[in-house]
């Protein structure tokens, strides 16, 4: 069994706990759940937590885990997430605990609120929606997820616990099978991620993007992280060198501080190399250095400066690096300066620096933003998103896939603040235009946007703006939105606004449609129902009948076909269609219907001839590459690659869809993948490089490019391999040539 298949085994863990045994280990676990929560707990909680435990107990008590031991386990790790790493109560506490209780058991809805009230009915109401919405195979996965959003706007509690609940799956994901451990990672990185990010609970972020990470880039996981821990001694030595000076100062100016480094997160480092295209040795923040203060509300600020002033003085800073956060907090709270400086070494060092306060909201997000809310000047960051949310949701939209997309555009990427003429700030998406500003100050504003001035500076209304931008709106009463306009915004309610100002503008034209088609239909002696409108819609393959008769106003549409329809009664019958004569035979004992029996059976390779299937353009899969199979409308079963760019979204969106696949040997087919090659120009180096593809490895070359620039030279080559052992051995031996510095596989496209 070669090593690609045995990733699709399950990895179940040998669980040998006694009876004894683990009821000790129950007791162990809600002993310290109930130490955590001690500085939180009232008259009578200690009480109702015991009882919410209990209830657990018994409910769960048959059931067990994936991994073997005893289902109640997971509660409780759940509810010790929520006390411990999200900063939640009692309430949130015994919810947790309950989480599973109405979905899996015979417990009720009916027999919570009963035991514990109504707000706390309601949250396990909305935990159960959530289960329900993203763990089943359902094609209305973004039509669900607007259910999520609902529930946290009505009470984010709800959220809070499903994100320590998703935590704690991904930190037991071992026990699933391979391609469970795909799909609930894809998720995660797509959803929960930037969700946990979005409620400012970074920790939790980052684990969840590293332990996605883990399953489904395990290699480049293990590279990163086996780096990390080798350099680790080096970098706390470096990390020394450089707070010692600035304790001293600090030490000196009389703060009462702390200050150390923290490595950055194995998802983040691999982001950085991944984008700027450089190795681990060149990429420079591999960790931070923090100072927390603990400053008095009201010098916070004032003291963050000075710190600032004082590392300055030591080690100079990189102008483009500063963030003030201080001045314009991020939408989820996080408040912080950082700056960029050059350390010893000549080695840039990231400096954060924060205060208590800012630290707890930083590790904690949402719920220590609530602890810290006082008067109506800090009511309203969370409470404006979620007003905005709720606004979105309001718009009906059949395109709910969208709809997912939009919304991680919308509220869940880094925003930028911009400026109106007077002075009030907006807070944006990153990579908003013009045209979204002045939508988020009326839709009426925005349909009638023709340009902007950016500091007074004419610009179109695809301007993209950054941060600290003042912008004035220009309006005209002939403008209209176009189609185009949807590629210019990002902001999920800029686009609703739009489509509906065109859906409202087709159907005025449609109008002039319906009344030609009247005639036409009625010539002919049929009646004008929607019956018979809807088998025009389904003959020239429209969507809807709006589309239909705007396309007949338009004059895209020629009704001249309707003479070859049949009349009979009152109902068209469209003409029979000429036999197409294919070119392509096709043996229908090698077509297959997919369900989810044969998704377990797909090998490719020997067993090729007995499934049609396509290899994705996206990511150019070769044999040894771990991969799955997508079932697509029209196309049949594509290939990609679990690492592939669009592997994430197809797992969160369209699960249903994906088949567990896994190669087998086949020598005969050769699949087109590209090596970019990075050196020392020297003489003869590129027969040195055809000379092993072409002469020692006997591969086929597609294509190959060389360019030169300063005694350095950048190669492309497209190549003809088996498989992805191939692949390794002929970047091995290129590597040992004298003068190769780098070699990375890109995704080749086969060219006409």
């Amino acid at each position: 069994m070669s090593e690609q298949e045995i990733l699709f085994e399950s990895t179940q863990p040998q669980y040998t706990l006694t009876a004894e045994q683990e009821k000790k280990e129950i007791v162990r676990q809600y002993r310290a759940l109930l130490r955590s929560l001690r500085p939180k707990l009232k008259r009578g909680d200690k009480e109702l937590v015991r009882h919410a435990f209990e209830m657990a107990a018994e409910s769960h008590k048959t059931m067990r885990r994936k991994s073997g031991e005893p289902y109640i386990l997971h509660p409780l790790a759940v509810a010790q997430i929520c006390i411990e790493e999200i900063g939640l109560g009692v309430r949130s506490t015994i919810c947790a605990l309950l989480h599973d209780t109405v979905e899996d058991t015979d417990l009720t809805l009916e027999d919570v609120e009963t035991e514990f009230g109504t707000e706390i009915a309601k949250i396990v109401d909305g935990l159960t929606k959530i289960s329900n919405v993203i763990d089943t195979n359902s094609s209305q996965q973004a039509e669900n997820f607007k259910k999520i959003l609902l529930t946290l706007t009505d009470d984010p509690r709800v959220i809070l616990i499903k994100l320590a609940d998703r935590l704690h799956n991904m930190r037991t994901l071992d026990s699933m099978k391979r391609e469970k451990q795909l799909k609930i990672s894809s998720e995660t990185v797509w959803v929960y991620a930037p969700l946990a990010h979005r409620m400012g609970l970074y920790n939790i972020k980052t684990e969840m993007e590293d332990l996605s990470m883990k399953y489904m880039e395990p290699e480049a996981y293990k590279e990163i992280a086996q780096k990390l821990a080798e350099t680790k001694r080096e970098r706390s030595r470096y990390i020394n060198e450089f707070i010692k000076p600035l304790k001293d100062k600090l030490t000196a100016g009389g703060f009462d501080f702390e200050i150390y480094g923290r490595p950055k997160s194995i998802h983040s480092i691999w982001n950085k190399i991944k984008k700027k295209a450089v190795s681990f040795e060149e990429v420079y923040d591999l960790f931070a250095i923090r100072i927390i203060l603990n400053s008095p509300q009201e010098k916070e600020k004032e003291d963050c400066w000075k710190v600032y002033s004082l590392i300055t003085d030591e080690y100079n800073p990189s102008p483009e690096r500063l963030r003030d956060w201080l001045s314009n907090p991020k939408n989820n709270g996080y408040e912080a300066l950082h700056t960029t400086v050059m350390g010893p070494q000549g080695k840039w060092v990231e400096v954060q620096i924060r205060t208590n306060r800012m630290n707890e909201i930083a590790e904690r997000g949402l719920a220590a933003h609530y602890k810290y809310k006082e008067g109506a000047n800090d009511e309203d960051r969370f409470d404006k998103w979620f007003g905005q949310i709720r606004e979105v949701l309001a718009t009906e939209d059949s395109d709910t896939v969208n709809f997912l997309q939009d919304f991680k555009t919308s509220f869940l990427a880094e925003e930028i603040y911009v400026y109106t003429p007077k002075g009030e700030v907006k807070m944006l998406p990153t990579g908003s235009t013009a045209l979204d500003f002045a939508f988020a100050i009326h839709s009426a504003i925005g349909t009638k946007c023709i340009g902007a001035k950016v500091h007074h500076k004419l610009v179109p209304i695809s301007h993209k703006l950054r941060s600290g931008d003042q912008i004035e709106i220009i309006t005209s009463n002939k403008q209209k939105p176009s189609e185009d306009w949807l590629n210019i915004v990002v902001t999920a309610k800029a686009k609703n606004k739009i489509k509906d100002a065109l859906r409202e503008e087709k159907r005025k034209v449609a109008d002039d449609g319906k009344y030609i088609l009247q005639r036409k239909i009625e010539g002919i002696g049929a009646a004008f129902s929607s019956g018979n409108i809807d088998e025009l819609v389904h003959f020239y393959k429209l969507p809807s009948q709006l589309d239909l008769l705007y396309k007949i106003a338009t004059k895209n549409i020629d009704l001249k076909e309707l003479k070859d329809f049949h009349v009979l009664g009152d109902r068209l019958e469209p003409p029979k269609p000429k036999p197409v004569i294919s070119e392509l035979h096709t043996d229908h004992a090698h077509q297959k219907h997919f369900n989810k029996k044969d998704s377990e059976l797909i090998i490719f390779g020997e067993s090729s001839d007995k499934i049609q299937y396509t290899l994705a353009k996206c990511c150019n899969p070769i044999p040894g590459d771990d991969v799955f199979g997508f079932v697509s409308i029209g196309k049949g079963l594509i290939i990609h690659r679990t690492n592939c760019p669009n592997a994430a979204q197809l797992f969160a969106n369209y699960s249903h869809r994906i088949v567990k696949t896994k190669w087998a040997k086949n020598k005969e087919i050769s699949f087109l993948t590209g090596l970019k090659i990075i050196g020392l120009d020297d003489v003869g180096v590129i027969h040195k490089i055809t000379n092993i593809i072409s002469g020692e490895m006997k591969i086929n070359i597609a294509a190959l490019t060389i360019e030169s620039d300063s005694g350095i030279f950048k190669g492309s080559v497209k190549i003809f391999v088996h498989d992805k052992e191939e692949l390794k051995e002929l970047v091995d031996k290129l590597k040992n040539l004298q003068g190769i510095q780098k070699i990375d596989r890109f995704d080749a496209e086969e060219e006409a």
